[in-house]
């Protein structure tokens, strides 16, 4: 079992930055965000792969990052130019497989692990 601990959510004015961080207690192979606002399902936001794969929502393309250090057991994601768009509970997730399919990296059913979750708030 892999517990994953969340930090760095917040409030930020709009066009502000914010740098979320997942920790997790053991190897994973993939690890990636997903966000969830009110009355809304779950998306997929970015995720990386052990070897720093990595794949974004086109709506957060070319503003978020996502990077890993892989010592750490870490994943981190900058965003950039945020807009109150993004306001949502933020969810760090990981796996211990590796994906073989493009398409798994954006589904959450092919997670085996989530965070608690981390508010962050854009207002304009």
């Amino acid at each position: 079992q892999v517990q994953l601990v969340e930090s760095g959510g917040g409030l930020v004015q709009a066009g502000g930055s914010l740098r979320l961080s997942c920790a997790a207690s053991g190897l994973t192979y993939t690890m990636g965000w997903f966000r969830q606002a009110p009355g809304k399902e779950r998306e997929f936001v970015a995720a990386s792969s052990w070897t720093g794969s990595t794949y974004y929502a086109d709506s957060v393309k070319d503003r978020f990052t996502i990077s890993r250090d892989n010592a750490k057991n870490t994943v981190y994601l900058q965003m950039n130019s945020l807009k109150p768009e993004d306001t949502a509970v933020y969810y760090c997730t990981a796996d211990q497989s590796r994906f073989y399919n493009r398409r798994s990296y954006y589904s959450p059913t092919e997670y085996d692990y989530w965070g608690q979750g981390t508010q962050v708030t854009v207002s304009s």
